[in-house]
């Protein structure tokens, strides 16, 4: 087994441990007297092994305690040296901090009880207060430093985990922004396809009908619909740039289209539709003074709208009938229009249109269908009518 290689900073504790225990020798200044190793070349021997666990403080620390300890024990039995004490408190210190948990929280708790034995154990062999002495340096040198150590890996862990917290948190700032912008992307352009889309529709039909056709009249015609419908796809472009700029908050109330204005919406439709043979009628069934929620009204109207603009690009001669209903909690919209095959100029699709009316009803919690039943291609949205709504 390789092992790891120590760090850059743990070897020159390591050097700068062991050229200041060498000088203390060099010169004679040691901690103890009359031990049982009496060669000043033994004193060596702990210090030189207390180096190599600096050493290794940081990539082996449980080693490096097993080993210190036994060390330190060892350097008891010479003349003992500063420098090899001052070791081992550090290596104790790293041990807590940079060793595995489980072994970080029993040094404190095994330091501790070895100090209260050392000194019960002196007490009880001498039976004076310099037993008292030798407990306070034994944890001095062992269960201050783990104190020491589990105090800062504490702090470490705090730091890391806030630090966690908070790359979290911008992590879901950030995917709520990116949801929020995602969201409203697809509104505007929802709005932009209902709006601009369907005059452009108009004006697409129209302008190929009056380059079909050779008659003054139909030409005039023509033009007269698409200059309504090119002005009125103007006003409606300069008011979604008034919503889109910063003008304090809130919209102007009179900005956003209601179901109060599905008679001129209808009598665009029919000016537009009549090239291609269809008649347009109104069905509003909703009782007098009933109120409804702003978001509500403008998807109810906007589904109106695009289900009248795909009757004027792809259904067949005959009437498109519009049914607008409240019964409860519910605002029902339906709209009936001719399938089938269509004389003249139309316009292509790309099937945004669907997607939009769908994405207003489900925004809404209601429900939304558009398939051909027969000869009659029929729209209905159920949107919710309650106060509720209006926050969904």
């Amino acid at each position: 087994m390789t092992l790891p290689r120590p760090h850059r900073i743990d070897l020159t504790i390591a050097v700068v441990g062991l050229a200041g225990g060498l000088v203390l020798w060099w010169f004679g200044l040691h901690t103890q007297l009359d031990r049982p190793f009496t060669q000043r070349w033994a004193t060596l021997v702990p210090l030189v092994v207390m180096a190599g666990c600096e050493a290794a403080r940081r990539t082996a620390p449980r080693t490096a305690l097993s080993v210190g300890t036994v060390a330190i024990v060892a350097d008891q039995f010479t003349y003992g040296s500063l420098v090899t004490v001052l070791m081992f408190t550090d290596v104790v210190y790293a041990a807590v901090v940079y060793g595995a948990p489980a072994h970080a929280r029993r040094v404190p708790y095994t330091t501790g009880l070895v100090t209260v034995g050392v000194t019960i154990g002196f007490l009880v062999w001498w039976q004076n207060a310099y037993a008292l002495l030798v407990g306070v340096l034994t944890g001095m040198i062992s269960f201050l430093p783990a104190i020491t150590g589990a105090v800062v890996r504490n702090h470490r862990e705090a730091a890391g985990a806030a630090r966690l917290r908070a790359e979290q948190t911008a992590l879901l700032a950030e995917m709520d922004r990116v949801q929020a912008v995602a969201a409203e992307r697809a509104r505007m352009a929802r709005e932009l396809h209902d709006v601009v889309a369907n005059h452009l529709s108009a004006i697409a039909i129209h302008s190929t009908a009056g380059l079909s056709l050779d008659e003054p009249a139909t030409t005039r015609r023509a033009l007269t619909v698409i200059r309504e419908n090119s002005v009125a796809g103007l006003a409606e472009m300069r008011r979604l740039i008034g919503l889109l700029r910063d003008s304090g908050g809130e919209p102007e109330p009179g900005a956003v289209p209601s179901l109060d204005a599905l008679d001129p919406l209808l009598a665009r439709a029919r000016t537009n539709g009549s090239a291609g043979g269809l008649e347009f009628v109104l069905e509003d069934t909703r009782p007098p003074g009933g109120s409804l929620p702003a978001p509500v009204e403008l998807a109810a109207y906007r589904i109106v709208q695009e289900s009248l603009a795909n009757a004027v690009k792809h259904a067949a001669p005959g009437t498109v009938r519009v049914r607008v209903g409240r019964s409860g909690g519910a605002l029902t919209v339906a709209v009936d229009s001719p399938y089938g095959r269509r004389p003249g100029p139309g316009a292509p699709g790309t099937g945004s249109g669907l997607v939009g009316m769908r994405e207003r009803t489900e925004l809404l919690g209601g429900e939304f269908r558009a398939a051909a039943s027969g000869a009659v291609w029929q729209v209905r949205a159920v949107l919710p009518a309650d106060e509720r709504a209006g926050d969904a």
